[in-house]
């Protein structure tokens, strides 16, 4: 099956460079190329792409509410963001991941590591870049106006579940999960996947949000 990726990034050498990286591979397909946000959000409609590339910074409308568009439209459940920014540690990445950005990376990162970072986003598997998402949250959730925010809709979690979200804000994929409780790693997919659907969210990056905004998750721990 082949991933359509849509780039969206106001410079015309930069969106060249990807596309000539990721249509290199066999299972990958450039469908369009947005110079804008709102470009963006138009072309995510018309393409159905699986991936959309986007940066930050861009003019018209911005690759965070282009994300917040994408994410709000029913129409496209099926479409995930990966936002590419300059600094992996700008403080808009969080704001992009409550917007519904299935995850983040730097521009500087390897081929390799972008290529594959699109199809884990593609088949809404893992969280890209743990580390630094982590070390993210933690410290943009650790500034003096930031306090933890209990959410009501955590009570349906159960206690296994609970464990597992904590694990997944550490950035562990499902095997590594499956191997700290002791249980399949189908079994841990199984959690992941009825604790998204009990939140109401689309993919784990978003559970990382979750576990910081509501404590199950703390900076440095």
């Amino acid at each position: 099956m082949t991933i359509r990726v849509l780039l969206a990034d106001d410079q015309a050498l930069v969106r060249t460079s990807f596309r000539m990286i990721i249509e290199s591979e066999p299972d990958l397909e450039v469908v369009g190329e947005a110079a804008t946000g709102e470009e963006a959000v138009g072309l995510a409609r018309t393409t159905r792409a699986d991936v959309v590339l986007m940066d930050i910074r861009m003019p018209d409308m911005d690759g965070l509410a282009a994300t917040r568009a994408i994410s709000a439209d029913e129409d496209l459940a099926g479409v995930r963001v990966l936002i590419l920014t300059t600094f992996e540690a700008d403080e808009y990445v969080f704001q992009a991941l409550r917007a519904g950005a299935s995850g983040f990376l730097g521009k500087g990162v390897e081929i390799s590591h972008l290529l594959d970072a699109i199809r884990l986003i593609a088949r809404g598997e893992a969280l890209l870049s743990p580390r630094a998402t982590k070390a993210l949250v933690a410290q943009y959730l650790a500034t003096p106006d930031r306090t933890s925010t209990p959410a009501p809709e955590l009570t349906s979690l159960t206690e296994r579940e609970r464990q597992v979200l904590v694990l997944v804000a550490a950035g562990l994929s499902n095997d590594a999960i499956a191997e700290q409780l002791h249980v399949s790693p189908w079994t841990a997919k199984t959690h992941v996947n009825r604790i998204m659907t009990k939140l109401g969210v689309r993919d784990r990056a978003q559970l990382v949000v979750i576990a910081y905004q509501t404590g199950h998750a703390h900076p440095g721990g």
